[in-house]
């Protein structure tokens, strides 16, 4: 089998180690991995802020860039809930005007998937040889919540890691206040949001903090961060690519 990763803007900048352990992961696998250079933002900042002719261009753009990958792959996998949800869910809406473009978007769509989806319900695995140590609380991501409907999928992973415990924490699925913009435009109800997400890690008694989407961790990780924290945030990619026993 042969994927090609749609590496996020916010991996691509901020976490690219990301990247580099969702390939090391699918290459354990046997799947064989390449990436385009030439991919760009799937738009979706532009259209949560109802910037809908700014979105379109830069999102065509995505598509045509995929398009072409999906003539060598197989699938495309992700490590975001968030963009994947934009691809899969709302590119029908952004080109609800353009027959051509949403009949495009919901071909590249119905190949693409988020980084455990793909594990899980494409690959049909649920434990990929990682291994580390401690107590794993878990985060659900609202857009891998609430649009793509994936929830045990990561649950199964981290419990077949060997030699750790997950931990399920009280309001798991609640909101951590990032939302991308959301943060910026309202930083008082991010920054409560986030002080509740925190308590709640805390309480749980966690060594590690996992989730599947970068922007939540970079939002839970700021606060602990600040608060002295030594809880471990990891992207689910990074926890499945250790190998520490």
């Amino acid at each position: 089998m042969k994927v090609s990763l749609f590496v996020t803007c916010l991996v691509d900048q901020f976490a690219p180690r990301v990247g580099v352990a969702m390939v090391d992961v699918l290459t354990r696998l046997g799947v064989a991995v390449t990436f385009n250079p030439e991919q760009t933002c799937c738009g979706q900042p532009a259209f949560n802020n109802g910037h809908r002719r700014e979105a379109r261009p830069v999102a065509a753009r995505l598509l045509e860039v995929f398009e072409q990958e999906l003539a060598s792959s197989d699938y495309l996998v992700a490590p975001s809930g968030s963009c994947t949800a934009m691809v899969r869910q709302h590119y029908a809406e952004l080109f609800s005007d353009e027959p051509e473009l949403r009949a495009r978007a919901e071909r590249v769509g119905a190949r693409l998937f988020e980084f455990s989806q793909f594990l899980v319900d494409v690959l049909g695995v649920e434990s990929v040889g990682a291994a580390s140590r401690g107590r794993i609380a878990y985060h659900d991501s609202c857009h891998l919540l609430r649009e793509l409907g994936v929830s045990s999928q990561p649950r199964r992973l981290i419990d077949n890691t060997l030699g750790t415990q997950r931990v399920e924490m009280e309001r798991a699925d609640s909101c951590c206040g990032f939302g991308g913009t959301f943060s910026v435009k309202y930083p008082e109800i991010a920054a409560a949001l986030a002080e509740d997400k925190v308590v709640a890690v805390e309480r749980s008694g966690a060594d590690v903090l996992v989730a599947c989407d970068s922007g939540c961790l970079m939002q839970i990780e700021g606060l602990m961060r600040r608060r002295g924290s030594g809880v471990r945030c990891l992207h689910l990619a990074e926890l499945l690519a250790l190998r520490e026993v």
